[in-house]
Order: structure tokens, then sequence, then C-alpha cells
């Protein structure tokens, strides 16, 4: 479960007192449209509620009293249901807690000052995201192009935008403007890498990896399971250890008396090439199901860093010299593969897959990407490589019910140029992820980034729709991506997704604000 961290107040009051001014109007409209609904459950359960604690009240103060930002319990719960993970629940106790930042925080933002920092409760999102519209009806099509239309003429989007937004609740597709024309999605292909894996797996599931002992030649395996998130850093956080890891071996060989093995690595459970089409990039590690750290060679944890040569023989040496610390004399490690008559002597697992994904989609992690992709490849019977993940990914999102036409998923990442999505199927993936019926897929919305708070939003949207705005970037030279949902000005719950292509790589940060406008333009039309 990803459980929000508690930190100071005051490093989050700036951000907060914006979004108050921004939608405390609004918030007041959802207050009073929801009361009534709330006072005849109030008398509803007011016998049950006698038995028990008695709440003084059925109103209730989200983010800090310090904003003045108020909303309604009523508005909150009315969002569910909260999906199995937990992250919902901890969103909205986070929002209940007075003087309190709730969100997530997955690590470093690029361009974020000092060290990261988790968001201020964001009102509308936490409303949001539970996919109930209890305002008004959705938005007039004709009044949204007018709104939108001419805010896709301008010439930093390229010679062909393409644009969705449909009604979340209803999913009724409200603009479209070549939404079914499948373009370059860059890194906003997270998003149907982490519904495949959610969809394949299931949000609970575990990715583990192992120390094993072959009985004849004491020899010690190391055996990858696909677990993107493993660190060998002294504070692991919630992610597996390479040092427990060492340290659960050592004991587990002294307890057998072995003072001396041989070490070796197994990477066997991916196939295929292990590098990217695009090379040697700082953006992604090789591919394989062994790595500590995701390979880096700094202390960072999230963005561009060099890279390692091979992760797993890194990894393996990395765990030969801690269980040296533990007294285990260990040889050079080499490749090698587990027998079936290896015993494990030691296994440490990663968290759910649910905070796995979101850590992927908040920080655009492109080696978890990758591995998600192979493991939904792997939980399907496919092939454990660059293209039977792809096809892997298309398969479950197919069996979903999604427009996967025209559709190509070179990679999981979004990394590889030759990926193609469509507005439709980007903003269905968001719809069918709010769907009360997919709880599992619930944390590819919990895990999009809060629009100036979190992620790769973090130093995008300071003004206007922070914190209205939930979406995944994608950025590659020319290829300029937005995905996410919001809620707008009349409280209906929106996804949208708006790709641009062919754009002037040398200004990209005119794109990027093209389609801020765009986005923060959707939140405050009430549009009818």
């Amino acid at each position: 479960m990803v459980v929000p961290e508690l930190r100071p107040w005051r490093a989050a009051k700036p951000h907060v007192v914006r979004l108050a001014d921004a939608v405390r109007p609004r918030l007041a409209r959802a207050a009073a449209a929801t009361k009534p609904r709330l006072e005849r459950l109030a008398r509803a359960v007011k016998p049950q509620v006698a038995m028990g604690a008695r709440p003084k009240a059925w109103q209730y103060t989200a983010g800090a009293a310090t904003a003045g930002l108020a909303l309604t319990a009523g508005v909150v719960t009315a969002a569910g249901p909260w999906d199995s993970s937990g992250q919902r629940t901890a969103e909205r106790d986070r929002a209940v807690a007075l003087g309190r930042a709730g969100g997530t925080d997955h690590g470093s933002a690029p361009g974020a000052p000092g060290r990261p920092r988790p968001a201020p409760s964001a009102g509308p999102v936490l409303t949001g995201l539970g996919g109930v519209s209890t305002v008004k009806s959705a938005p007039d099509g004709k009044a949204l192009t007018d709104a939108l239309t001419p805010l896709l003429k301008d010439p930093a989007l390229g010679p062909r935008p393409a644009a969705a937004v449909i009604d979340v609740t209803t999913g009724r597709r409200l603009y479209g403007k070549a939404s079914g024309t499948a373009l370059t999605p860059a890194s906003t292909t997270k998003v149907a890498t982490a519904v495949a894996a959610l969809s394949a797996m299931g949000a609970d599931h575990r990715l583990t990896t192992r120390a094993a002992l072959e009985p004849d030649t004491k020899e010690v395996v190391l055996v990858g399971g696909g677990d993107p998130t493993l660190t060998a850093r002294e504070k692991a956080g919630p992610w597996a250890s390479l040092r427990t890891l060492a340290a659960g071996t050592a004991a587990a060989l002294a307890d057998r008396g072995v003072r001396e093995v041989t070490l070796s690595y197994d990477t066997t459970r991916y196939a295929g090439d292990e590098m990217h089409p695009i090379g040697v990039d700082g953006n992604l590690a090789r591919v394989t199901p062994l790595m500590a750290d995701e390979g880096r060679t700094d202390d960072s944890t999230s963005g561009p860093a060099q890279r390692v040569p091979d992760p797993a023989a890194d990894a393996a040496r990395r765990f030969g010299e801690l269980l040296k610390s533990h007294g285990i004399k260990t040889t050079a490690p080499g490749p090698s593969k587990a027998t079936t008559r290896a015993k494990t002597l030691a296994e440490v697992s990663s968290p759910p897959l649910s905070a796995v994904a979101e850590r992927m989609l908040t920080n655009s992690d492109n080696d978890i990407a990758e591995a998600l992709a192979r493991q939904t490849a792997i939980a399907t019977g496919g092939r454990a490589d660059f293209a039977g993940a792809g096809k892997a990914i298309s398969t479950q999102l197919r069996r979903l019910g999604l427009p996967v036409k025209g559709t190509a998923f070179k990679d999981g990442s979004g990394l590889n140029r030759a990926d193609r999505l469509t507005p439709d199927l980007l903003t269905a993936l968001l719809a069918t992820a709010a769907d009360p019926s997919h709880p599992e897929l619930r944390p590819a919305l919990t895990g999009l980034p809060v629009a100036g708070f979190t992620g790769t939003l973090t130093t995008r949207y300071t003004d206007g729709a922070s914190g209205v705005v939930r979406a995944k970037t994608g950025t590659l030279s020319g290829v300029h991506t937005l995905a996410g949902t919001l809620v707008d000005e009349d409280g209906r719950l929106l996804a949208f997704a708006f790709m641009a292509t062919d754009t002037d790589p040398g200004r990209p940060a005119a794109t990027q604000q093209a389609l801020d406008r765009i986005a923060s333009a959707l939140a405050a039309c009430g549009c009818r």
C-alpha cells in the first residue's frame, strides 16, 4: 500500500494557497449540490452511528485549515469505491487530516526545488478519481469545440494535433479531433502498460528476487525475478532490499555450516535482446530481470542517469560484497541457471504491483515500464522480449474491450518512436481504470502526476489548473502528449488526451505550454 508521507505543512502551504483560490468556488457548489443527499444519508445511518463513535459533524476539513480549503467528507466518500491497494483510502484519510499533506511521493522530480515533498491534498483530484459526477450534466459538445479548437491551432502543436475528451461517468465522447488517428505517444504508452499489467497480474501481485543453493556444488545462484525496484541502498524504504536478501542468505548458509560458495546469477526469466532499440541511453538500463537501483551509477531514483554496462552482473557483484560482510566468501559471479534441485535460501519481494505501477507513472520510469511489459508477457504465456511484451499489452487491452485498431506497441515505455496510440485509446484506458467494476486498475489513475505537485508535472501548472489536472506526460524530440483526468468547472470528471507530433524540436517548452493551456481551458470550462 502506498501511504503518503507526513511532511511539514509550511513546505506545502504556497501550493495549497493557490489551489484554494482556484478551487474554492467549485467546491462550494459541489458541497451545496451534495448536501441534501448527505443529510438523507446521515438520517439513515444515525442509529448505527449512535452505537459506535459519534462524529460531531458530517463535514470534515480537507487539506489544511491554514489555506481555508474545506471539502465535505460526503463529496470524497461519494467518489469511491477505493482500489484494492488502499491508495484511494490513503488519499482520503490524508485529505481529512488537518494541517497535513497528502498525495504520493515516489522520489525526486526533475526541476523541483530542494528535496521532494508530497502534494497537498488536491480536492478536485481526490473527488474526481471515483468517476462519480454529482453536480451537473456533461459539457455540451459544441461549447467544447468552441473552447478547444482555437487552442489546438497553436503552431507550437505542429501541423496535425489530435485530441479526445470523454465524460468518464457515461463514457460518451464529448470532443474529438483526429481522435482515431494513431500517432507516436511517447511516455503516455505507460498508461497502457499499467492497465495491461494490472489486468494480467492483479494489483496485489509482487515480484520476487531469491537466492538458491545448488545442493551438490555449493553454488549460490542469485535468481532475478524481474523486480526493477530492487535496491542495494542502506535505506530501502518500501522496496525490496538486496541487503536484506544477503543477510538472509548468509544466515541460511551459516545454519548449514557453509562459509564459502561459488556465486552465480540467473537472468533467464527474460528472453531476447536486453538493449532497447534506442541503444545506450541514460533514460533506460539494459532490460534484465536482475538489477539493483536500475543500474544507476549515482544516488538518483528517477530521471536520466548514467547506467552500468551490465546491471545483472553489477547486482550480483554487490550481492557478493554483501555476503562477504556477513562472513561468506564467494567467487567472482558469473551467469548461470538455477536448476529445479536448487533450494531457496532467502527471498525478498517488491511492494504490490499497484505501488510499482504508481511509481512508474508518477516518475515516468522507463525501467519499470519495460519490466512490467515483460512480466505481462510472462503472465499471459508469451515470450518475454520486446515483441512478446508488445503483443501481450495489445492482447490484454483487446480483452478489456478497448479500441486498439491501428495501434502498435514496440515497447512498454514509449521510448520507441514506432509505438502508435490514438487519443480514443488513451481516454478509453483512463475511463476503464475509473470503472468501479475494475478496481484492480485504479492505480493507473492514482499514479498519474498531479499538476503543480507531483512527478513530471511538479513544475507545470504553477497557476490556473494546479491541483485540478492529473495527467501522464509524453515527450520525445518533436513529440509531446498529455493524457489524464480533470474535474471541470461544474464538477464533472472528464478524461482527455492531446497528442502533438512533428513539433519544433527546438521549442519543447512552447509545445508543453500549449498543451497545458488546453487542459487548463478544459478544467475551467462549464461549456454549456
